[in-house]
């Protein structure tokens, strides 16, 4: 199993570049970043100096979108990083709830996003693209052998289709077990519907990760509260399916949207962050079966079942007060152990 590592360009970016060192030195292989361009800092320009400082950490967003930046943009900037370092980057891509709602527009439909990926990868790749109208474009500076695979984001059935029939990975931003399973069948059973090999798709689990000294109530509890945030972030997707496909739909479990019923609403101005005052009516079990909590033991036995389940990645949320610990913990105790 591969290890990401994922955080918000938060100021300074030194900091941002220094926690990416550190991972690479634990064995993570990959180093993901937020990408809003209101609420944090331009993660490309980042992107550049973590791969100038590492030896081998493949990096991209999770996630962008294909209208805060157009496609034949993104696809310049991820094939001018590959250019400069190798095929060392990775596209991430999703509807872009937090960057387009902060801008006041809505989040892209599905039907942007299957034209962004075939465009994206495209030039990625020094292949022709179609930009709509008639206008076909190429990058004539791509050299051979340059690639560029596209992830997308997806939880809702026309989301997981879509990913299974034309995306090389997907990122489901959640751990729980149950709803892993579910969801890595729906995509796997998509892309054999359409012709392709499951297996070339790639899974990738991300989700905060909180690693205790013990299991007492009281780190526990602390932990709980360090990523309690991140079922309100999950909430704001799964609102969304809840009003598109109802309260009580067969398309969409109801593992996935029982706990939102007392969402209130939320402030991006604390997306993705611990102490979120939006995130109360996340409860305990919420965070227990979307993050990965406990002494080291804990996060072994999930990730071991997550890797079962057919997942190839686990992208850790370092959003928290342990950031350092947690990124050792992972590189001492358990990539050695999952791994092993």
């Amino acid at each position: 199993m591969d290890f990401g590592l994922v955080l918000q360009t938060d100021p300074p970016a030194s900091r941002v570049i220094d926690l990416m060192r550190r991972a690479e030195r634990n064995g993570f292989t990959h180093g993901w970043t937020f990408d809003s361009a209101v609420l944090w800092q331009e993660p490309f320009v980042i992107y550049s100096q973590i791969l100038a400082q590492t030896r081998n950490l493949t990096v991209g967003p999770m996630v962008t979108n294909p209208s805060t930046r157009t496609p034949e943009v993104t696809a310049s900037t991820f094939a001018t990083l590959n250019d400069m370092f190798g095929n060392r980057t990775v596209c991430g891509i999703g509807r872009g709830d937090s960057a387009m709602r902060v801008a006041g527009r809505r989040p892209n439909t599905l039907s942007r996003i299957s034209e962004a990926m075939k465009v994206i990868r495209a030039l990625g790749r020094g292949d022709p693209a179609d930009l709509g109208g008639g206008t076909t474009v190429k990058f004539p500076w791509v050299r051979p052998g340059a690639r560029l695979p596209v992830w997308m984001a997806a939880y809702g059935p026309k989301a997981l289709k879509m990913t299974g029939e034309e995306a090389d990975g997907f990122i489901l931003q959640l751990a729980d077990v149950y709803l892993t399973e579910y969801m890595v069948k729906a995509v796997k059973d998509a892309a054999r519907a359409a012709g392709r090999d499951p297996a070339e798709v790639t899974v990738c689990v991300a989700a905060p990760a909180y690693v205790t000294a013990d299991d007492s109530p009281e780190a526990l509890a602390h932990a709980r509260a360090q990523c309690r945030w991140f079922g309100g972030m999950v909430g704001n997707h799964v609102a969304d399916l809840v009003g598109k496909y109802g309260e009580h739909s067969a398309q969409v479990p109801g593992e996935l949207t029982d706990y939102i019923k007392a969402r209130q609403g939320y402030d991006y101005a604390h997306h993705g962050r611990s102490g979120n005052p939006d995130t109360e009516f996340v409860p305990d079990e919420i965070v227990d079966r979307f993050c990965l909590i406990g002494p080291a033991e804990r996060h072994i036995e999930k990730l071991n079942a997550l890797r079962a389940l057919g997942v190839d990645q686990f992208a850790l949320y370092d959003m928290h007060d342990a950031q350092e610990a947690t990124i050792d913990a992972y590189g001492t105790k358990v990539i050695p152990a999952v791994n092993s």
